[in-house]
């Protein structure tokens, strides 16, 4: 896995507010100059509202709150106060299933895709029946991290794009084989992405341009997820 251009990432400015039923394609094709090789990351927010993933909440009524969260979650592992740490019907670990309040209209809540992986492939095929492009799609949602303070944003859907580079058998700088590494690029993507992608700015999609050509492949955020037999601390 090798970088021989220099990587540009872009955020798409004067995306409108999406409304439910939306074709985020026709959104982005017109509002972003794309190339074949491209990565578009499209944050979670947009797509969940594209898709009418937004439930109306009372945000006055913890109960409401906690009851949509269980709603949403397969198991519940941790609770804190108002937090509740829940693994996903997507296999995801994450604060509050996924439940979103920010840049939602008071009074509603954004939902997880319910299959982002299909999401994303619905937004690739779009781009490339508009403008004959091939590019990878990354569909992104800001996490926390246990152990780390601070949160990032990862890649929850991808089309077109690797999510996982496995480097075991191969050697490092020292010549050394590799045993263990397995490289989450498509996080390592979403990751770079959201530093155009303020939360403040608006600015719910960016393109990222130089990704190795080897790396825009078939995948599934699936090789992202751990399987439980493989999971130390749940």
């Amino acid at each position: 896995m090798t970088m021989t251009h220099p990587l540009l990432v872009r955020g798409v400015v004067g995306i409108p507010e999406i409304e439910p039923g939306v074709v985020l394609a026709d959104v982005i094709v017109e509002h972003a100059e794309l190339v074949d090789g491209d990565v578009v990351v499209v944050t979670q927010k947009i797509v969940s509202k594209a898709e009418g993933r937004i439930v109306e909440i009372d945000e006055s009524d913890p109960a409401a709150r906690v009851a949509l969260i269980e709603a949403e979650a397969v198991r519940v592992l941790r609770r804190r106060g108002q937090l509740v740490v829940t693994e996903t019907r997507h296999g995801f670990v994450c604060a509050n299933s996924g439940v979103d309040l920010s840049n939602v209209a008071q009074g509603y809540a954004a939902l997880l895709p319910l299959d982002a992986d299909r999401s994303a492939r619905r937004i690739r095929d779009g781009i490339r029946a508009r403008t004959g492009h091939e590019v990878g799609v990354i569909v992104s949602d800001t996490f926390g991290r246990a152990w780390r303070t601070g949160v990032t944003d990862i890649a929850i859907g991808v089309a077109g794009i690797a999510a996982v580079v496995d480097l075991r058998g191969t050697e490092d700088a020292m010549v050394r084989e590799l045993t263990s590494t397995e490289v989450c690029v498509a996080d390592e993507i979403a990751g770079a992405a959201e530093l155009v992608m303020t939360k403040a700015a608006n600015v719910p999609v960016a393109i990222v341009r130089g990704v190795d050509p080897a790396l825009l492949r078939e995948s599934s955020v699936a090789e992202i997820v751990r399987p439980h037999a493989e999971d130390l601390f749940r």
